[in-house]
């Protein structure tokens, strides 16, 4: 399903299509074996392949000039019962309107959140590699980890769960910084940078502090999408 969405800031408009990731063709991949994302760097095809298998849906953000300007790697499913978004390998190009692109991606991806989980908060989920990423919670509440909020052990066992669910291993998994070593490539995660890294909250850059990027290091964090705000974030998209 493909729709399109004006940007924030005057710039082009961005088309969204989500599609199952069996429908992903070989030129869908291709074009994003060449899209930098906010690291600077792509990601190969045949990892692009192996996550095509690993998820369930992916979407893909295009400018109204028909290039791919993002992509997120996503499913919908319940942990334990809770409804969630899990956003998995995810890149969007650093440009002037990249806050843009990744806006109308996680407007998609939540929408089809409340049809699926009508009347019901949801988590969404996902690692990030850099404090830029944190754009992506701009609409959610109570992000975990966050600058100033000591983790509840409820908190933690989110962190936890998440983990495991991206497929890392326990002992790489630290549940007080919510951070994930890595092997020295790049971390499977939610690569996006702000266009103006000065515009980042210092506080936000501090909790990233110690995550080791160049080793393929990340940060698992979520946050929460009410019912009523998915709800309205339905009604304005009709």
């Amino acid at each position: 399903m493909s729709r399109e969405t004006a940007g924030g800031w005057g710039f082009m408009a961005i088309r969204i299509v989500t599609k199952d990731c069996t429908a992903l063709s070989d030129a869908d991949l291709a074009e994003m074996a060449e899209l930098p994302g906010g690291s600077g760097s792509p990601y190969e095809i045949g990892t692009l392949s192996k996550q095509a298998e690993a998820w369930v849906l992916v979407t893909l953000a295009r400018g109204d000039d028909d290039a791919l300007r993002g992509y997120s790697f996503c499913t919908l499913e319940r942990i334990g019962g809770t409804p969630s978004v899990l956003i998995g390998l995810a890149a969007v190009g650093r440009a002037a309107d990249c806050a843009d692109v990744l806006a109308a991606m996680m407007r998609d991806q939540l929408r089809r959140a409340v049809l699926a989980f009508p009347d019901e908060d949801v988590l969404v989920g996902t690692r990030l590699r850099c404090a830029g990423g944190f754009e992506a919670f701009s609409t959610l509440q109570d992000i975990v980890p966050r600058p100033g909020h000591k983790a509840s052990g409820e908190e933690r066992a989110w962190g936890r769960r998440l983990a495991k669910r991206f497929g890392i291993d326990a002992g790489n998994y630290d549940d007080r910084t919510f951070i994930a070593t890595g092997d020295g490539s790049l971390p499977l995660a939610l690569d996006f940078d702000v266009a103006d890294r000065r515009k980042v909250d210092r506080a936000v850059a501090k909790l990233f502090g110690d995550v080791d990027v160049a080793g393929g290091g990340a940060m698992i964090v979520f946050g929460w999408a009410m019912a009523e705000d998915l709800d309205a974030l339905l009604k304005a998209s009709r």
